[in-house]
């Protein structure tokens, strides 16, 4: 697969970018909000789950028209901290602001306030085997029980 490029405008488009991103891995350290510039960025090794064998893709995201970050369930004091994203949601405020929401596994979570949805994804090299492909079975037995 060639390296994939995505832009989003919408919460639709936006939605086709986080099923891409699904199970992406990233470090603390590579978090990164410019509140000059008005941007937030983040660099993840993402699942391919378009490739016939498990691998990752080092990938690198980046929200524009950004008037605000808040982080929570995040010791941004540990850089070297892995998480994994599950998805990124959006909740529209007063059209067409709203607030962007990147959701990791154990309860994280980082709101991106934007003033419209201007976001870009783009693969930027190395291609590498992963060790497994991501499961969510023990997500949906903790999920199925009362």
């Amino acid at each position: 697969m060639d390296l994939l490029r995505l832009v989003a405008f919408d919460p639709e488009d936006l939605s086709v970018i986080s099923a891409h991103l699904q199970d992406s891995l990233l470090q603390v350290g590579d978090i990164a909000y410019l509140p000059k510039e008005r941007r937030f960025a983040i660099q993840v090794r993402r699942y391919d789950w378009e490739a016939a064998t498990p691998q990752r893709r080092l990938t690198c995201m980046h929200f524009e028209n950004v008037t605000g970050v808040r982080v929570r369930g995040i010791d941004r004091s540990n850089t070297d901290a892995v998480l994994n994203l599950l998805a990124i949601a959006f909740e529209e405020k007063d059209a067409p602001s709203g607030t962007a929401t990147l959701i990791f596994a154990e309860g994280g979570a980082i709101q991106v306030d934007l003033e419209c949805i201007e976001m870009q994804m783009k693969d930027t090299g190395p291609v590498w085997a992963a060790e497994s492909r991501p499961s969510h079975e023990d997500q949906l037995q903790t999920a199925e029980r009362p």
